[in-house]
């Protein structure tokens, strides 16, 4: 993660759970009749990916601090999460239908999709950020290396084929940064979703993968993947014993992935402060953060709607020219 990055997370974490600002917009909010029927939280990608492992966990919270109103997860799986995005996109703008983005799908997305059908800044209402995770690179028990830079040794003498969850997403984009420091021989794979990259990476299809930390940090555990190296700056505290990239040599290669929640734009801003009020607390309520913990997400929030509009354009510039730099497209 880059100082830049860091400086922008301080000011997202800083002042996200001030209670004053949780209870105004709840109140205020109050004087409306939303939400009175359920609400659509959609996810871009199948069960099993880190999108859907935290909106999972957010919706039963968000249930009970919305008095009731039910939060239901749905999956519209896709191009690598843009069906899903678009179908928000263009929905009714009354607080019914939300979109959990992600790095890949609302930021990476604006550069390597050269026909994508929604601007994520034009077309969608920020709320408020969720949470963030580290790429874990991983590889199949079988191939004969054990740390990153063994790794790129192999690399430099064979191909070696990464998967990853789709084109022109974070893991790609991580794939990417590997293949420029290692070499031609690191070839991408893409998977639709992260279960079936994952699959074919146990049994030995592909070489390695790229991947949301949470989506295959079990695998690791139980000896289906080698875990190679964690792409932050620092550990993740569910995986304490395994390396950052920066740790073993290689600073360019980080890669975090980071989650938000979104309306269609034009949602009455009642709406949106409420429930960026309710997203703030659930994401810092105890039992949330426990499970985030065991998932291996970091809690991540942001002071106000506008200031994770803020992010989201930093965070669009960046990997912007990260995709045009290493020539990604989605296909």
């Amino acid at each position: 993660m880059t100082s830049e990055t860091n400086m922008r997370r301080r000011a997202l974490l800083g002042a996200a759970v001030a209670a004053p600002a949780v209870i105004g917009a709840r109140h205020a909010a109050a004087q409306g009749a939303w939400p009175s029927r359920p609400i659509r939280l959609v996810v871009g990608f199948p069960p099993g990916g880190s999108n859907d492992i935290i909106a999972r966990i957010l919706a039963p919270k968000l249930t009970t601090l919305l008095n009731g109103a039910t939060v239901v997860v749905e999956n519209r799986t896709g191009a690598n999460g843009t069906i899903g995005a678009d179908s928000v996109a263009r929905s009714a703008p009354d607080g019914y239908t939300l979109f959990l983005g992600s790095a890949s799908v609302v930021a990476i997305s604006m550069a390597t999709y050269p026909n994508l059908p929604y601007d994520t800044l034009r077309d969608f209402a920020p709320i408020a950020m969720v949470g963030m995770t580290p790429e874990l690179m991983a590889m199949n028990p079988e191939v004969p290396a054990r740390t990153l830079q063994e790794v790129i040794a192999l690399a430099r003498t064979r191909d070696l084929h990464f998967s990853s969850s789709g084109n022109g997403g974070l893991p790609h984009l991580a794939i990417e940064l590997l293949r420029k420091i290692a070499g031609p021989r690191v070839i991408h794979v893409p998977y639709r979703g992260a279960v079936a990259a994952a699959v074919d990476a146990m049994n030995g299809q592909v070489q390695g993968i790229f991947m949301d930390l949470p989506a295959i940090h079990g695998m690791a555990r139980e000896g289906k993947l080698r875990a190679i190296a964690v792409t932050a700056n620092a550990r993740s505290p569910l995986m304490p014993d395994v390396p950052t990239s920066v740790e073993q040599g290689e600073p360019s290669l980080i890669a975090v992935n980071w989650f938000t929640v979104l309306a269609p734009a034009r949602t009455p801003e009642a709406i949106i402060n409420r429930m960026h009020a309710a997203l703030t607390e659930a994401v810092n309520a105890p039992d949330v953060r426990e499970q985030y913990t065991r998932a291996g997400v970091e809690p991540l929030t942001s002071p106000s709607p506008a200031a994770c509009r803020e992010y989201l354009a930093a965070e669009i510039e960046r990997w912007g020219a990260i995709a045009r730099e290493a020539g990604a497209r989605a296909s």
